[in-house]
């Protein structure tokens, strides 16, 4: 006999399984400071490179210009200003990584707990119809 409940249940955790349950099962199977940890790090590296290739377009855009600027400007003072907006930039960014990413674990194991819970029931089903 098919037990009704039972199937609803199945196609409910199959749907899930399909369609955010991959991405919740990978989140899930890091620690919580490991995941975060290593997105925030990808993070740090997506933005340096991006910086890198933003400041090069803008040296590159006027480069005759710069050229003929950098015998007349401080060099230490420009490179002090170069620095702090790249840790700016990227100190904004990975905070922004960092508070996305925490949501994005919380989400994913509360789900998660969700559908744990889900096949437990289904377990329970399963052992209720044995003994009965």
């Amino acid at each position: 006999m098919l037990n009704e409940e039972r199937v609803v249940l199945m196609t409910k955790m199959a749907s899930y399984e399909a369609r955010d349950g991959k991405k919740c099962l990978a989140i899930g199977s890091y620690f919580r400071s490991d995941y975060i940890g290593w997105q925030v790090l990808k993070s740090i590296i997506s933005a340096t490179i991006a910086f890198v290739v933003v400041f090069a377009m803008y040296i590159f855009y006027d480069f005759e210009i710069f050229m003929t600027e950098i015998y007349k400007m401080d060099l230490l003072e420009f490179a002090k200003s170069i620095l702090y907006l790249y840790l700016g930039t990227v100190g904004t960014y990975a905070f922004i990584s960092y508070v996305v990413y925490t949501i994005r674990y919380s989400r994913a194991s509360r789900s998660l707990r969700a559908y744990y819970m889900n096949l437990h029931k289904l377990s329970a089903m399963y052992k209720n119809e044995k003994k009965g």
